[in-house]
């Protein structure tokens, strides 16, 4: 069977979903996280002169990794280049941030999964209400979309009217370029991925508060809400204060779907500081979330834990693995977003268009990769003249020959060999993946 493209017909029913969430007053709420963003501007010779100056020994990176010092920062950030790599850790000293703006040209974005995918549905024009923890002038800035909303005093406003006062939360951000050529010790590696690796100098999201004021709104208002996208407890070290969390979280949504038995809650994972904490959100949350978003790293090393390996190049493996995931931590369903395709597996959903919402990922990060901006609809019509992945393609008609296999939905993106933004995709995606559920 081929592939039918889709992009148009979905693209163009954004205007009567506009439509009809604002006169049924309904809309998906995006939580937890936000921070500002430091952009560094990349440049290759400038790296391997520091790299010339540094005494690295191995090339190496490791979970809970940590960058105390230039000497680490060369050494992480080199394997993540060399490997083609996305990732995320922590830098321990404000100096050494400093160390790094001084290396780079750089500037400011918003960052945040639930912040960025926010904004990225706000580009669009439909209506949205989002918990944000890092509420500083810059952050509210970057998210003043007429159609977002925050919640102060039990009511709903914009972004201007609900500004902390207090510094941002950094996270800082180099993204390296496929065929780029790094040097470490005489030796030569080309890059084979374009990539990035998120350093964060952060405090605040160890714990994720999360604000009652929004929780006491969302219960109030549960009918009108089609779907929760939660994400942010990544960061979190602690196991009690995960738990925490999570016992928090699950009775919310217990109270949530009582009002309202058709929101959907998906959770976005990520690259995860303690490998404890990870497991623990994964096998916790699965008895209320609805579907759990991935890439194909995090389905690789998830599979991998369970002793199955996975190649991405084939999908009957790749559907493999997802089944297995979703058996052995009790999830509904998965979407996993990848450069050439997206996938959704698992449990069927009435009332449900996932096709929809895997086509308006694909074009929202598709075209944030494009322009690197969170595009508008004019944007988004631009980015249909791209190309169909090959691989994509190939992948949906390998998938329909597939014998019993579970309920999928794939859609071929549109593809770019070499993007302008590699930053804040996978949230553009799952904020397009949220149309699903209007």
């Amino acid at each position: 069977m081929r592939y039918n493209d889709n992009y148009g017909k979905y693209l163009s029913a954004i205007d009567g979903d506009i439509v009809r969430c604002k006169r049924e007053d309904r809309y998906p709420v995006f939580a937890y996280t936000s921070d500002l963003d430091v952009l560094l501007k990349w440049d290759v010779e400038v790296f391997n002169s520091l790299l010339s100056r540094l005494s690295i020994e191995e090339i190496s990176f490791r979970s809970g990794d940590t960058i105390q010092n230039l000497n680490d920062f060369g050494r992480i950030f080199s394997y993540h280049a060399i490997h083609g790599l996305g990732g995320e850790c922590d830098i321990l000293s404000l100096s050494v941030c400093s160390e790094i703006e001084a290396l780079f040209d750089y500037s400011y974005a918003l960052g945040g999964t639930g912040a960025q995918g926010a904004a990225a549905l706000g580009a669009v024009g439909i209506p949205l209400v989002a918990h944000i923890t890092d509420r500083s002038r810059e952050v509210c800035e970057l998210m003043n979309y007429d159609t977002i909303s925050f919640v102060e005093n039990g009511r709903r406003v914009g972004s201007q009217n609900h500004v902390s006062g207090l510094p941002p939360v950094r996270h800082m951000i180099l993204q390296f370029n496929k065929g780029d050529e790094i040097r470490v010790n005489g030796i030569t590696y080309t890059v084979p991925v374009s990539n990035r690796l998120i350093m964060d100098y952060d405090t605040i999201h160890k714990v994720v508060p999360i604000d009652q004021g929004f929780i006491d709104f969302c219960e109030r208002n549960a009918e009108s809400i089609t779907s929760f996208d939660i994400s942010g407890f990544n960061a979190i070290l602690d196991l009690q204060i995960a738990s925490e969390r999570l016992t928090f979280l699950r009775k919310h949504f217990e109270r949530i779907r009582q009002k309202n038995g058709r929101t959907i809650i998906y959770l976005e994972s990520a690259h995860y500081f303690n490998p404890e904490v990870k497991e623990l959100v994964f096998r916790e949350a699965s008895s209320f979330i609805d579907i759990l978003g991935m890439n194909e790293e995090e389905l690789v090393d998830l599979a991998g834990k369970l002793k199955i390996d996975t190649d991405i190049g084939n999908i009957e493996s790749v559907v493999r693995a997802l089944s297995s995931v979703e058996s052995a931590f009790k999830i509904p369903g998965i979407v996993l977003h990848t450069k050439d395709y997206s996938l959704y597996c698992g449990a069927f959903l009435s009332q449900v268009d996932m096709e929809k919402g895997l086509t308006l990922g694909n074009l929202l990060s598709g075209t944030r990769a494009r322009t690197g901006r969170y595009g508008s609809r004019e944007d988004c019509k631009e980015s249909l003249q791209m190309t169909l992945s090959p691989i994509g393609v190939t992948f949906y008609e390998n998938l329909q020959k597939i014998a019993d296999k579970p309920f999928c939905v794939l859609v071929p993106s549109r593809y770019m060999e070499k993007p302008a933004c590699t930053i804040g995709l996978g949230d553009s995606f799952v904020a397009g993946v949220q149309t699903s559920f209007l």
